[in-house]
């Protein structure tokens, strides 16, 4: 494969630009992980009742949580996709269409017959609706973290790459936080009845804000000028016909990092915010809002210091603030559900919160940390692989795993063990990986080797 002897020229970004780049981001990814993880509060709360009503409920809630993991298992054919296309096309235009495809599926949840009135073919629609849901969330992150990490400089790239890392947790509020005034307002026949469906629903309004906003910034400059020394050089290698077949031959070392280091971060997440709604209302005893209410106070906490955590890294490397978030997850593995079991709101609220706290020292570098690790031309591709197919075996199984432990062993020890082995993973993928700080994303393979950047000049003091 033919490379460039040096790295493409690219305009330095003005603030201005790089601020409605991260605005865009952020609003297009808080409202695909709403529409995720509205999905997956629903599930805990009130699918096992309307999709799977034969059921005994905890066996009912195991099953509402398999159609949840459906959606991961089609995570990384989205990120197949939407990959290849992204490394060939652009960011951009993937973007739009990951956002279209999520917007649609979450839309169309909201209208679905329930098992009273269509029998089995309703779970069946579900299920179908969740894979595009799926399908189309493995394809928006890396397009997404990649189009602000190409806009902005390498000095601050951790701060700025993590505001998109933020609309998971603004996703998280917003789901929670319809279903928290739901419940709140609606009798709990009348939320069943038909109060469920209108945070789906919403969703149709909030797609058409996203696109609005998505459709108005310009594509990486990055990518644009690796695009256009290409043309200029004539070289049809230079822009990867198969991305994926070059990222597995180039970076196969960094996809199997970026899984590992998924691992801790991916299964904390969902045992923190989806698990926690069934051991609180299941296991301790707690009400619906209850439960909800502490996710959501979480939750907030979560979306401010994801930046500060980025823009640590930024200073310390993004390694350093990884291992740290992945060591606290694994200290507050068991007193998580030791607060949690007291009953007590407080108790539930400081659990939540400091596992979020600790997430977010993972999930804020993330988003510089993988795109520093591809070559521009195949990095959509890198990126989104790693990611989502670590999802398929952390996220997805994470709640119905903890649901099952629950199930056999009434207790929340095994529950601990399986984040404590998830943490030992990461630690070792991390541990073993190379710190990419200072790369310049334009000049990452450029010299033929795309393990070898070049670097970026010294820091200031």
């Amino acid at each position: 494969m033919a490379a460039s002897a040096s790295s493409p020229s690219v305009t330095p970004p003005d603030p201005g630009s790089l601020r409605r780049v991260v605005a865009a981001s952020l609003i297009g990814t808080t409202i695909e992980w709403y529409d995720f993880f509205l999905y997956g509060a629903a599930a805990a709360l009130v699918f096992n009742e309307l999709f799977f009503p034969d059921s005994d409920p905890l066996v009912g809630t195991l099953l509402s949580f398999l159609t949840y993991s459906v959606g991961f298992a089609a995570r990384p054919i989205g990120a197949l996709v939407f990959g290849h296309y992204g490394d060939r096309l652009g960011r951009k235009r993937l973007l739009v269409l990951s956002l279209l495809l999520m917007g649609a599926a979450t839309f169309a949840i909201g209208l679905l017959p329930t098992h009273a009135t269509v029998g089995s073919a309703a779970p069946v629609l579900l299920t179908a609706l969740r894979l595009v849901q799926g399908f189309a969330v493995g394809g928006e992150w890396g397009g997404a973290v990649l189009l602000v990490s190409e806009h902005g400089d390498a000095r601050h790239r951790g701060f700025w790459a993590s505001w998109p890392q933020t609309g998971a947790p603004a996703g998280q509020l917003l789901a929670t936080g319809a279903l928290s005034a739901l419940t709140a307002l609606l009798s709990d026949d009348a939320f069943e009845s038909w109060g469920w469906r209108v945070p789906f629903l919403l969703s149709g309004v909030l797609v058409l804000v996203g696109l609005w906003v998505r459709l108005s910034v310009d594509e990486s400059p990055v990518f644009k000028a690796a695009m256009e020394q290409a043309r200029a050089r004539e070289e049809q290698d230079a822009v990867e016909r198969m991305p994926l077949v070059a990222v597995l031959r180039h970076h196969w070392r960094d996809v199997l990092v970026a899984m590992g280091a998924r691992m801790a971060e991916n299964i904390s997440y969902y045992v923190i915010t989806a698990f926690v709604l069934v051991y609180a209302v299941d296991h301790v005893d707690l009400s619906k809002q209850t439960a909800l209410n502490a996710v959501l106070i979480g939750s907030a906490v979560h979306f401010a210091v994801i930046p500060l955590w980025g823009a640590l890294s930024d200073r310390l490397g993004r390694r350093p603030v990884y291992l740290l978030g992945a060591a606290g997850i694994g200290a507050w593995a068991f007193p998580f559900f030791a607060l949690v079991d007291t009953g007590d709101f407080g108790a539930l609220v400081l659990a939540v919160t400091v596992g979020l706290v600790f997430h977010g020292a993972m999930y804020a570098p993330q988003a510089a940390f993988f795109s520093e690790m591809f070559a521009t031309r195949m990095r959509y591709s890198g990126a989104s692989i790693g990611a989502q197919f670590a999802s398929v075996a952390a996220g997805a199984p994470a709640p119905l795993i903890a649901t099952a432990l629950l199930a056999d062993h009434d207790s929340s020890t095994p529950i601990s063990l399986y984040l404590l082995a998830a943490v030992a993973l990461t630690l070792l993928a991390v541990g073993v990986a190379r710190e990419t700080r200072d790369r310049d994303l334009a000049g990452v393979g450029a010299a033929g080797d795309p393990e070898t950047p070049e670097p970026v000049p010294a820091r200031s003091p």
